[in-house]
């Protein structure tokens, strides 16, 4: 009961982070915002450590395994998504290119881990990439319609491959790694990346308004706290293609929680998406299992 909860746990609270985003957009500075994130997310996970007598890294490879993957899932992604959007890459070729990254996943999972990708689940990737263009189709169209600046699409397709290494880093390294202290010293990572950019091309801004408070707060212990928690734990137990489909369903469940919060327009053709994206995800874990 509880490996069926967990995929639709994750992906309902990983989908919260971008109502967060634009939530916070207007009163504080990206890179920002995620390095006060990224600290108080670590100190979150060491106290949850602490409390229940977790077993920390014995070794300087087991740190540093954990500190490459904080880099590449939190710093690398996160800090790149939001400084291509800030800098002028539109959100629906954005979410695109993001997009792929199940499917770099399956691409790169019997090269580098030996997993086997099944024709089911090669069709259900692509079925759950077909969806997923269909609903972010009115995004991509506008981002087409104002123009793709060079750097900001270097910096997401930097993004894009950093949650995929990323994914198949954490699923390579961390097999004997308790979640807690391993999530940790992955925020430490993504921490000691982005702070420093953040010094670099910012200036500190975050104003202490209600948005910020419970975006921040929601950010710590909803999506740190709870859909990494919950994405490390599925990398542990499952095969990284499977989790990584998991994504396609991301883009369709935005489009609702934006329609319900913010009245944007849900058309018929991303509501087709989401039921092709739906089947895809559906087809790729059963043949998974």
């Amino acid at each position: 009961m509880l490996e069926r909860f967990m995929p639709i746990a994750f992906v309902g609270i990983w989908s919260t982070g971008f109502i967060v985003a634009r939530l916070i957009a207007p009163y504080a500075e990206p890179l920002t915002f995620l390095t006060w994130r990224y600290v108080l997310s670590g100190l979150a996970f060491a106290l949850i450590a602490r409390a229940v007598g977790a077993p920390w890294p014995r070794t300087g490879r087991a740190w540093a395994n954990a500190l490459i993957a904080g880099v590449l899932l939190q710093g690398i992604y996160l800090g790149g998504v939001f400084w291509a959007v800030r800098h002028g890459m539109p959100a629906g070729i954005a979410a695109l290119v993001v997009g792929l990254q199940p499917l770099a996943t399956a691409i790169l999972a019997y090269p580098l881990l030996g997993e086997h990708v099944t024709r089911g689940q090669w069709l259900g990737t692509a079925l759950g990439l077909a969806g997923a263009v269909l609903v972010l189709l009115p995004g991509i169209t506008a981002g087409l319609h104002a123009g793709v600046a060079l750097w900001p699409l270097a910096v997401i397709i930097a993004a894009m491959a950093g949650i995929t290494l990323g994914t198949l880093w954490q699923k390579h390294t961390a097999a004997a790694a308790d979640i807690r202290t391993n999530a940790a010293i992955q925020f430490i990572g993504a921490a000691l990346v982005t702070a420093p950019v953040a010094a670099m091309l910012e200036t500190g801004h975050i104003a202490l308004v209600w948005q910020t408070v419970i975006g921040l707060a929601w950010s710590v212990l909803g999506l740190s706290v709870g859909a990494i928690s919950l994405l490390l734990i599925m990398i542990h137990r499952g095969a990284v293609t499977r989790v990584a489909n998991l994504f396609y369903l991301v883009p369709p469940v935005v489009a609702v929680l934006a329609w319900l919060l913010f009245n944007e327009a849900l058309s018929a053709i991303q509501i087709t998406g989401m039921a092709v994206a739906a089947a895809g995800v559906a087809l790729s874990s059963r043949r998974a299992a």
